[in-house]
């Protein structure tokens, strides 16, 4: 299992936990995110990547392999990732230098993992 999975199996419980002590804010929270993410003049893969990208300048582990599962999913292809964390490096400088590659190789482990799936569809 990846690095980045076990990042996702971590905050699976601590999440669900929450989510039933606070279920009217977190279903606010996951209509926003449907609406948001939702396809539209800007293609729900460039969205997930943005969010890839916004996840490095905020320095959120979680936020990283949440929306780089995502935006691999979604069809993000690897230079529109790199292109948008080139982004994310120019706006938040030495920290995204950090973050950066960590997004990279947690977009790269959930695309790796998708491309058999995709592959024997």
């Amino acid at each position: 299992m990846g690095r980045h999975r076990e990042v996702l199996d971590e905050l699976r419980e601590p999440t669900r936990s929450l989510r039933r002590a606070v279920p009217e804010a977190w279903d606010g929270f996951l209509a926003l995110h449907r609406g948001a993410m939702a396809d539209g003049v800007v293609p729900t893969r460039l969205k997930e990547a943005a969010a890839l990208a916004i996840a490095v300048v905020k320095r959120c582990d979680g936020c990283i392999a949440y929306h780089a599962k995502a935006a691999a999913r979604a069809g993000a292809t690897p230079q529109e990732v790199a292109e948008l964390l080139a982004v994310a490096l120019l706006m938040d400088g030495g920290t995204a230098s950090v973050y950066g590659p960590r997004a990279w190789e947690a977009f790269h482990e959930f695309r790796d993992a998708a491309a058999p799936a995709a592959a024997s569809a």
